[in-house]
């Protein structure tokens, strides 16, 4: 099947490929003509394990094709709208890109095409798109939601072998075209058909939901630091009822990236535009926003107050492992804290260090000279006054402890993500903090 992928961000240049990589010949369109030339020239604008080397794949077998003009959309018989829906000031999602590429295909399709809105949408979007495509063209077309469920880190893996696949849509004629699409990644019940608002809802409902058991979790963990209860074993109570799972029920310093911050904010915007005030929804992203900075106040508080002049070692600058999305991650918070305090940062992350330091000139560019990027994660201990650890990268996980406590000027270690047994840190002589674990002696 010949297919156009609208947009080449991280949806629609994971699902341009993975489409391409189970037999249909895909064109990715994008009017950033810089991005195209580098695509074409093989370079891949994120780092998602497995998705490069995807590309070159499909390039070279020629089911893959880059281009920022829309001649492809003519002969394709499903066009995917996967631009990019930032939020504005007030939460809401920005349309402009969605609708523009809309008007862009709606000028160059034919009869009897699929639009499928690949790209996250406020519920009743897709009647907007559809007034924007007929307000350009005669043709018969139909428009389907298709909200994507990937995780950065393993999105590859998760549209290859995804544990279901939505579809919203009114008209008949798209069924059968659909399924044969959908065919060789789901079948059955994996298979859900729906009405376009029905799945516009199904996408932020999921994502508000993940949301809410990390902003739980951490809730509970703070109150696990004041009574002296441990959120590991807490953590382990809690995920072998079958009812509730260990699915996102992770403490660690709040949640980031590109989905769940956004995504809570519309659904937010989208109840009070129906006058209907969603507590809990708010509730999450509250929490959240403390959580993002319980770890510096146990900093602050293990060197009283006193933090101009130290040196902190970051390990780990984008919001999860396995990506170089630093999106609202927990990092640029802590980082903004510590440098407004007169502290000095060594960091390292393995992939996201170049996007960490693109953001924090951005938003803090007079604080910039007080961060210096490494090399390796030894080299950032070299002379730290702490460890700080916010990403759970697999290099993080098995240390050396005697290496850090030997490179620190101050033997202690502040373990945002939980990743460390707690025994083994403090039989090492070295002071340590976590997320509502019980630490001896604290």
């Amino acid at each position: 099947m010949e297919l156009s992928v609208v947009g080449t961000g991280y949806v629609g240049l994971v699902a341009g490929t993975c489409f391409s990589e189970i037999g249909n010949k895909v064109s990715c369109i994008d009017i950033n003509k810089e991005k195209i030339d580098s695509l074409n020239n093989g370079q891949v604008p994120i780092f998602e394990p497995g998705l490069k080397e995807l590309v070159e794949k499909n390039r070279m077998e020629e089911r893959l094709k880059f281009s920022s003009d829309y001649s492809s959309v003519g002969r394709s018989k499903i066009v995917f709208l996967a631009v990019g829906t930032p939020p504005q000031s007030n939460g809401k999602a920005n349309l402009e890109y969605l609708f523009q590429a809309a008007k862009d295909v709606g000028e160059n399709l034919s009869d009897d095409t699929v639009v499928v809105i690949k790209s996250t949408v406020p519920v009743g979007t897709h009647r907007k798109v559809q007034e924007v495509i007929s307000s350009v063209t005669t043709k018969r077309f139909a428009v389907v939601n298709n909200p994507e469920f990937l995780r950065e880190g393993s999105a590859v893996k998760d549209f290859m072998e995804p544990d279901r696949v939505v579809v919203g849509y009114s008209d008949s004629f798209v069924k059968d075209i659909l399924k044969e699409l959908f065919s060789p990644l789901v079948s059955g019940s994996q298979y859900l058909e729906m009405s376009n608002l029905s799945a516009e809802m199904t996408k932020y409902a999921a994502n508000c939901f993940l949301a809410t058991k990390i902003s739980f979790i951490n809730e509970i963990s703070r109150l696990c630091d004041l009574t002296g209860a441990d959120i590991e074993e807490v953590r382990e109570g809690m995920a072998t009822d079958d009812r509730i799972g260990g699915h996102f029920l992770y403490p660690g310093p709040g949640y980031g990236g590109s989905c769940f911050p956004k995504d809570v904010q519309a659904l937010v915007q989208t109840g009070q535009e129906y006058d209907l005030p969603l507590e809990l929804i708010m509730a999450t992203e509250s929490v959240n926003e403390k959580q993002k900075k319980v770890m510096f106040y146990k900093i602050k508080d293990y060197f009283k107050g006193k933090l101009e002049g130290k040196i902190f070692t970051f390990w780990g600058l984008s919001f999860k492992a396995n990506t170089d999305d630093v999106r609202e991650s927990s990092s640029l918070v802590m980082a903004e804290l510590l440098l407004s305090e007169g502290a000095r940062l060594q960091v390292y992350d393995p992939e996201g260090a170049e996007n960490f330091m693109t953001v924090i000139k951005e938003s803090a560019p007079d604080l910039v000279k007080g961060i210096s990027v490494c090399e390796n994660k030894d080299l950032a201990l070299q002379g730290s006054n702490g460890l700080i650890v916010m990403t759970e990268w697999g290099e993080f996980r098995y240390p050396s402890f005697e290496k850090i406590k030997m490179s620190l000027e101050t033997p202690v270690i502040f373990d945002a993500r939980n990743l460390f047994p707690t025994e083994k840190v403090l039989e090492e002589g070295i002071d340590y903090f976590a997320i509502g674990k019980k630490v001896r002696g604290s």
